[in-house]
């Protein structure tokens, strides 16, 4: 087996070899046939997709990513963008407060910067939204330079290449200094790339194929067999549920009403059902005096800390209501449950399907 720390730069030509010809395909991405004659990556696209892919997959990102640029192809574009526009087109994503942020940081750049991204790590660090993990991936891949992108695909490659035990996320700054030792001056941002792809189609979590790896030699747990079982991970915690209620309320005339979510919390600034707190016990809040009835079933969903249950109750909604300022109402031809997040949307295929 080589020596990792006496062959950073051939292993890194040897990755970089490999993305020449094995690179994904995506639609924010410059490929490296097209680096090559000198067409550079859009800061925007590059950004726009580093906030869409935390906590999610490329596959769920893609048709996101491709309306977001068909509505908005650029940072000015977004950050003149209505809240409520952007809130919608973003709904199925989850994580909301991403949402939010990406509005923040597109008029930062609008207003600051007269709608130019910083080049550099430390600029882009200053931005809302964008943390050490995002600052690096846009330097890196947006402008060349040499930066530690460190996701969990690039954690998963180090750990196995360095046969690393210790468990996630405690041993993130050792990954990340193997990582940066391995991070070459040359095209850093096709490297970048590079080891995340690896991650994603070679370096699997489970059945990676190190028969054909570009570092198949020089990787120390496919030399000692044990590359299935890492990284190791500190066992989570189990999460904790909550339960809920919400109330589904459609006119004779087929209008809904909707309620606005608080900008700050779980689907902050979000439309989505009237409903109660969501905690053990849930006390009834319906929106107006009527004959609930209960929809019958359940809705559940899974958040980042907990689980949540949610009863679904139903009544028709009165002509001539009048809403509270934090709701409003919808009519048939206005509504798209597919605007809804994820969780508020299982509760009207619910409804739906009684």
């Amino acid at each position: 087996m080589r020596d990792l720390n006496s062959n950073a730069a051939e292993m890194s030509g040897e990755l970089l070899a490999w993305y020449d010809i094995h690179a994904r395909e995506m639609p924010w991405r410059v490929s490296p046939a097209e680096r090559a004659t000198g067409i550079r990556p859009d800061p925007y696209k590059v950004w726009l997709s580093e906030v869409m892919l935390q906590q999610t997959t490329v596959a769920a990102v893609r048709e996101y990513f491709l309306r977001f640029t068909s509505r908005w192809p650029t940072v000015l574009d977004l950050a003149a963008a209505e809240d409520a526009d952007v809130m919608s087109e973003w709904a199925g994503l989850g994580y909301y407060a991403r949402a939010r942020n990406l509005l923040k940081c597109a008029r930062t750049v609008a207003d600051e910067r007269e709608g130019v991204f910083p080049d550099s790590y430390d600029g882009l660090l200053k931005l809302p939204g964008i943390g050490p993990y995002t600052a690096a991936a846009i330097s890196s891949i947006a402008f060349d330079q040499p930066e530690t992108v460190l996701d969990g695909n690039v954690e998963r490659v180090m750990s196995r290449l360095h046969d690393i035990h210790d468990p996630l996320p405690e041993v993130k700054p050792v990954l990340k200094e193997r990582a940066a030792e391995l991070t070459p001056a040359r095209r850093p941002g096709d490297y970048a790339q590079a080891v995340m792809d690896l991650g994603a189609t070679i370096c699997t979590p489970r059945s990676p194929a190190c028969g054909i790896c570009p570092w198949r030699a020089p990787c120390a747990a496919r030399v000692a067999g044990t590359a299935a079982e890492l990284p190791k991970k500190t066992p989570k915690k189990p999460k904790p549920t909550r339960y809920g209620i919400v109330y589904l309320a459609e006119s004779a005339a087929g209008t809904w009403l909707l309620e606005r979510r608080p900008d700050k919390g779980l689907l902050g600034g979000m439309l989505g059902w009237p409903g109660s707190e969501w905690n053990e016990a849930p006390a009834p809040n319906p929106p107006f005096a009527a004959d609930w009835q209960d929809l019958g079933g359940e809705v559940r969903h899974t958040f980042t800390h907990f689980h949540l249950i949610l009863q679904v109750m139903t009544a028709e909604l009165p002509e001539g209501f009048n809403p509270d300022p934090a709701q409003e109402l919808i009519p048939r031809h206005g509504f798209r449950p597919a605007s809804l997040p994820t969780v508020m949307r299982k509760a009207f295929d619910l409804y739906r399907g009684r």
